[in-house]
């Protein structure tokens, strides 16, 4: 059969042709619009899901960190919520009735600062304005012409209690305090205690009888001035009542009619109101004298600051933002812990004991997102699980509650219970395909809820309608971050280095955040060289920086390579050896390199043995592969007699784990090339897959394992016959750097795409390979020397086994 040809230069790599860009540059990309460009699956799903009012359709975006999945998010966000109606206000205030569970009230946008604002200006004007009142002549007259109409009834009562006793033989006296004292007379003399117990004992019964009885008249006279007393200052009160009235209505009057229509705040205005005459005391000022000496406990200290606390305003939720134009809130929650995304309660501490109360409490990013959209990075909120718990308790119920996550064997400390508030906003959780089924599968709850995915893709086809796509997000990218203009030529290079982030020649990578780097790099260089727009050549010098930047480890690696110290050569021939080819990463950095595998056989009934494996540097997929090799054997030589020998496959200088099937093809034709005894041209490397039937399968990172093969050929001169064998099916995954492809147009270097095993070991060897037949291989194939050495191992291994 004839032997592949070398790939053309035109099959290396995908190039686009500047001229095909109808852009002159960047600035004359027309904007991309609300949607991201090539990712009509995940907008469609998004918009569906922004499209379902309720609650069980949140929504999670599915991808790779580097998608620009966030950017996904707000692009399609930003146009809907613009849209929509403007949210309301949320406020906290005082239950007058239970301090310790605050009124939730909904206000229209930009309502709640203007009435925290209103109340604030009411309330110090209304303090103000009380003692004020108080100082002015009219309200001093009304009191005293109230106390002077008391003074005359006590005076009057006080009189006609000393004429009643004097006409009872008694005389009355009162001392300053308010004490009586009650003495008889007896012939015009007064009796003190002395002289009464020296009258005699019928005089002494007959005072007693007398004095009891004007003492319980006297006592009906006093009670009349205790009533005095009474409506003394019930009538004092009353005065100062209407004059706290008349303030009120002054002050808080104005506030009643502007805010009639919300009946929430009406009636809590009227409360309010209510409340201050209830506590008059509060907010009339003290005569020095009626100021308690010291304090016992300092919540129980009245004053008009408590009152005023009581009548604050606690602006929980301020959308004022969108009172004029209108839209709801896009909310990006980067740090979701309990109480940045739930709310909490705070305290303040006073004489070392903790307090709080309806102005301490806090909105967390739900209430800010609420009838908007709230965003999450999944992993950030399960990193807290008593957050997420919340946030679907919320969801379910649909309401949020602001209370203090603390465990039930942990001490309670005095608190507030908040008014639940009503909940409706659409939830868009980001992550990784892994996490979306970490959580379908063992949180029920997290289906019922976020029942739309929108999966972001990797890749698109390189077509026109997608490189538009493209390049409209590409000019998206250079506005927002203020880039130089990029010209024709790099808007081509960009889209070439897509494919290559995409490893595809017919796919186009969309991964953005990557692109935006290196963008943002070619302008800064492009900004360094004091140019003005950004050019192919920029572009290319930016690529090579950043491999620079990066390729520390793969330098040391090569000058290994060059010191030959790591054995891997690139010409000549050996039997039962092969360059097969391996990726290491660094980081985000990976580079290829050679490895040279190596295979012994002979007389034994040991089989082939896998050394990584048995040095356990092999792991499960490598011993897959291995163990796809014995099978072929069986199915190529073991039609007519046993397989019977003794062999090793390993990689030489290797210290590392080896995972994988990349190396299988390699590998296989060692072991044929140690069977037939047939050299390997060591120009030449070979990546790829083998299965039991011989076919190359396709393998990940070719262009990569092509570049590290011509990198230390390369530095060691290249030389015609140099090249690389890989699976048919990889061609297309082929991005090769432009030295490659320079190298190969020039004819010192050579890319073979095989399909069979067969095919590799014809141009490793230059021996036909030979299929079998009915007579078995052909003579002089390299499958006949194989079979060959197999009959004689197999015989030889009997025969020694029966002279045993």
């Amino acid at each position: 059969m004839p032997l592949p040809k070398p790939l053309p230069v035109a099959r290396l790599a995908a190039r686009i042709d500047p001229a095909r860009i109808s852009h002159t540059d960047s600035t004359d990309i027309p904007l991309s619009g609300k949607s991201p460009g090539n990712q009509p699956r995940a907008s469609q799903a998004f918009e569906l899901g922004l499209a379902i009012r309720g609650g069980g359709h949140h929504i999670f975006v599915a991808g790779e960190p580097d998608l620009g999945r966030t950017y996904f998010v707000r692009r399609l966000l930003g146009p809907r919520a613009a849209k929509l109606p403007a949210p309301p206000d949320w406020l906290y205030l005082n239950n007058f009735d239970d301090p310790d569970r605050p009124l939730a009230v909904s206000l229209p946008a930009g309502l709640g600062r203007r009435f925290k604002a209103d109340m604030n200006k009411a309330v110090t004007a209304l303090l103000g304005d009380i003692p004020a009142r108080l100082e002015q002549d009219s309200f001093h007259k009304q009191r005293e012409a109230i106390v002077s109409g008391f003074t005359t009834r006590r005076e009057a009562i006080y009189r006609d209690m000393e004429r009643l006793a004097e006409e009872q033989g008694f005389t009355l006296a009162f001392d300053d305090t308010g004490g009586m004292t009650l003495m008889p007379l007896w012939e015009g003399k007064l009796v003190g205690q002395a002289e009464f117990e020296r009258l005699e004992p019928r005089v002494q019964n007959a005072l007693r009888t007398a004095r009891d009885a004007l003492l319980s008249v006297l006592m009906k006279m006093l009670r009349r001035i205790q009533a005095e007393e009474k409506d003394l200052r019930e009538d004092e009160t009353d005065l100062e009542k209407s004059l706290v009235r008349a303030a009120l209505d002054e002050h808080l009057g104005p506030l009643a009619k502007t805010y009639a229509t919300h009946e929430p705040l009406a009636r809590w205005l009227d409360e309010a109101a209510g409340h201050v005459l209830d506590n008059l005391d509060q907010v009339l000022p003290r005569e020095e004298d009626e100021r308690p000496e010291g304090r016992i406990d300092p919540r129980h200290e009245r004053s008009g600051d408590d009152l005023a606390a009581r009548l604050q305003v606690n602006l929980f939720v301020d959308n004022s933002a969108f009172a004029t134009k209108g839209g709801a809130p896009v909310v990006i929650e980067d740090h979701p812990t309990y109480f940045n995304l739930l709310g909490l309660i705070e305290r303040e501490s006073e004489l070392g004991a903790l307090s709080t109360n309806f102005t301490l409490i806090k909105a967390g990013s739900l209430h800010k997102a609420n009838h908007g959209y709230l965003v999450l990075q999944a992993e950030d909120v399960l990193a807290y699980p008593s957050a997420w718990e919340g946030l679907l308790r919320a969801l379910r119920t649909g309401q949020i509650r602001v209370e203090d996550p603390s465990e039930h064997d942990q001490p309670r400390t005095r608190t507030v219970e908040p008014e639940p508030i009503p909940l409706s906003l659409k939830v868009i959780l980001i992550g990784t395909d892994e996490v979306h089924e970490a959580l379908l599968t063992h949180d029920p709850r997290f289906r019922k809820l976020f029942k739309i995915k929108a999966h972001l893709q990797d890749t698109v086809p390189r077509s026109a309608a997608c490189i538009k796509g493209f390049l409209r997000e590409v000019g998206e990218i250079a506005r927002d971050a203020e880039l130089l203009p990029f010209s024709r030529e790099a808007l081509a290079g960009l889209v070439d280095f897509g494919s290559r982030l995409a490893e595809h020649q017919k796919k186009i990578s969309l991964r953005y955040p990557q692109v935006r780097d290196l963008m943002i790099e070619a302008s800064a260089l492009a900004m360094m060289a004091s140019e003005e727009t950004v050019s192919g050549e920029t572009l290319r010098r930016a690529e090579a920086a950043r491999d620079f930047r990066a390729n520390l480890y793969e330098e040391e690696f090569l000058q290994e390579y060059d010191k030959g110290v790591i054995k891997a050569p690139t010409s000549g021939a050996a039997i039962g050896r092969v360059n097969g080819l391996a990726v290491s990463y660094y980081g985000d950095y990976a580079f290829g390199l050679p490895h040279q595998i190596a295979c012994t056989v002979g007389v034994g009934e040991g089989g082939i043995i896998d050394l990584e494996r048995e040095a356990e540097l092999g792991g499960p997929i490598h011993t897959k592969a291995m163990m796809i090799l014995k099978s072929y054997l069986l199915d190529r030589f073991a039609h007519d007699k046993p397989l019977i020998l003794s062999g090793s496959l390993y990689f030489e200088q290797s210290y590392a784990h080896v995972e994988g099937d990349s190396a299988s093809g390699a590998e296989l034709a060692a072991l044929l090339s140690a069977l037939a005894e047939a050299p390997i041209d060591l120009a030449k490397a070979f990546t790829g897959a083998v299965n039991q039937s011989g076919h190359i399968m396709a393998v990940g990172d070719v262009t990569r394992k092509i570049e590290g093969f011509f990198e230390v050929c390369r530095r060691r001169g290249l030389s015609k016959g140099q090249g690389v064998l890989i699976p048919a099916d990889n061609v297309d995954t082929l991005m090769l750097k432009p030295e490659v492809v320079r190298a190969v147009k020039n004819g010192s270097f050579s890319i073979w795409p095989v399909q069979s095993i067969e095919e590799a070991l014809e141009l490793l060897t230059g021996i036909p390979a030979g299929r079998r037949g009915k007579r078995g291989f052909p003579h002089g194939s390299l499958m006949r020397r194989a079979d060959e050495r197999l009959k004689t191992l197999a015989e030889k291994a009997m025969s020694f086994k029966r002279r045993r």
